[in-house]
């Protein structure tokens, strides 16, 4: 057993290379890009799950409702297990549970089978999350912080805009399995990376029980919270079990910060939020991840139903996004490192802001949207590493996993309610038109969408005091 919580350290070859820290970006880059991309892929596939597995529409919503689920729900206790044994550790079984789960899944005979490996392959998935940035935290020096982590943010969000293009294409060629199938081989390497490349853990919280009032709460919270938002995408906001899992969902989260109050050992440890530096990261974070997924969700929609694109020709349109956000995002930690976060959030969401407002005021033609989106891709890459960075340091190193843990926490909700927030405003949109193809409805969406951009600028240019971080020991 003890040696199953060993970390094998790096071969000296590998410890004592100046590429080194670079060698753990790209090893953690792997498991964020996979990680997010599942997160997304499958949701091109459902069609064909429910055809192939005789399920009916409720049973597959929930192969991409309980991925998201699970991951958000478990990864603060994930965060935290790291941070007492060791983020290398559970790094490297992180990737060995997401790829056996993905080959459970892709090989499911039942419905209720692929349910099951979706499980286990988002506590995989968590795993990877809850380490990822904290690994980068604590081996990378303070004055290429940014950089760093802007190349895994960017990771992360092209992973997370390219799965429907990606799960469309292998659908179209193998059909849906092979949306699982694909992350065998990711797998095999991220394990191998993993193994040789990443560092033993130096700075690790003190062993203590596991906070399992918090977790059972915590999760499912969460789950309530998150269920909720997905019924209101559906136009179900009013109905009388969507107003009761609301309830109950605020009472739990009441009741978990009650109980993170009193532990000893808290699951999230609540004196980070004291930090005007990461409550002020984590508010405008889950802002710029809300019109992200908000722009993700009813630009197809119009693409499709508005100007008639082909749903291949709309996922090319919108990959301008992601490869835009791509470029931009290790160029953008550069900037964060040598001039402080302000400059590239606030102009980043503001660019963003005006590319949105841009499209809701003036009847673009396809080019335009392009460039509108191109735009978009640009704001968020200058956006995500600097505020990344920024939350990533507002921690101790010892809680390096926790922090990392409540990012990406950050970026789970802020999906959701993207697609919640965008669903309700397009629907209001055509409310009491005949053709729900209108342009009416993706005006109001994208008009909300880039009034909460313009907010996150103007939160991102309140100058909050903190602490720059000395260079980690090698």
């Amino acid at each position: 057993m003890r040696r199953l919580l060993y970390e094998a350290p790096r071969p000296a070859r590998v410890r004592a290379s100046l590429r080194a820290p670079w060698l753990i970006v790209t090893t953690v880059c792997v498991g964020a890009f996979m990680g997010q991309l599942d997160a997304s892929i499958v949701t091109v596939a459902i069609p064909a799950m429910r055809a192939d597995l005789n399920a009916t529409i409720d049973q597959v919503e929930w192969v991409a409702l309980v991925y998201l689920l699970v991951l958000v729900g478990t990864i603060g206790a994930v965060g935290r297990i790291s941070d007492m044994f060791g983020r290398k550790l559970f790094y490297t079984y992180g990737f060995v549970l997401f790829t056996l789960s993905s080959v459970g899944a892709g090989l499911s005979p039942t419905i209720e089978w692929l349910l099951v490996a979706r499980v286990f392959q988002a506590i995989g998935a968590a795993m990877l999350q809850a380490n990822s940035v904290a690994l980068i935290r604590t081996n990378i020096p303070s004055r290429t912080l940014g950089r760093a982590i802007g190349i895994q943010g960017a990771a992360q969000a092209i992973g997370l805009a390219l799965g429907p293009t990606v799960g469309g294409l292998l659908v179209g060629l193998g059909g849906w399995r092979w949306v699982f199938f694909v992350n065998i081989p990711a797998g095999i390497i991220g394990v191998a990376l993993a193994w040789f490349l990443l560092p033993r853990t130096r700075a690790k919280a003190p062993r203590a029980p596991l906070d399992w009032r918090g977790l059972t709460t915590l999760m499912p919270g969460i789950a309530l919270l998150l269920w909720t938002l997905t019924a209101a995408s559906r136009g179900q906001a009013l109905a009388p079990q969507t107003l009761i899992a609301l309830a109950v969902g605020v009472i739990l989260m009441v009741v978990f910060v009650l109980i993170e109050h009193r532990v000893t050992n808290p699951l999230v440890d609540l004196a980070l939020f004291r930090s005007a530096v990461f409550s002020k990261g984590i508010i405008t974070g889950l802002l710029s991840y809300l019109v992200l997924f908000g722009v993700l969700f009813v630009f197809p929609i119009f693409l499709v139903e508005g100007l008639a694109l082909t749903p291949g020709a709309s996922g090319l349109v919108l990959t301008v996004l992601p490869a835009a956000l791509g470029v931009i995002a290790p160029v953008a930690g550069r900037i964060a490192d040598r001039f402080g976060p302000t400059l590239p959030t606030a102009t980043g969401m503001g660019v963003t802001a005006v590319a949105l407002g841009t499209t809701a005021i003036l009847p673009l033609p396809l080019w335009g949207l392009g460039v509108a989106l191109l735009l978009v891709g640009v704001g968020l890459g200058l956006f995500t590493p600097a505020n990344n960075a920024t939350v990533a340091a507002a921690g101790p190193p010892h809680h390096a996993g926790m922090v990392s843990a409540v990012l990406n926490m950050t970026r789970g909700l802020g999906t959701s309610l993207g697609v919640a927030v965008a669903a309700a405003a397009y629907t209001l949109g055509t409310a009491g038109e005949v053709d729900q193809s209108s342009p009416s409805g993706f005006h109001v969406a994208v008009t909300t969408l880039a009034v909460i951009a313009a907010v996150a600028a103007l939160i991102s240019l309140i100058r909050v005091s903190g602490r720059r971080l000395a260079p980690p020991a090698d």
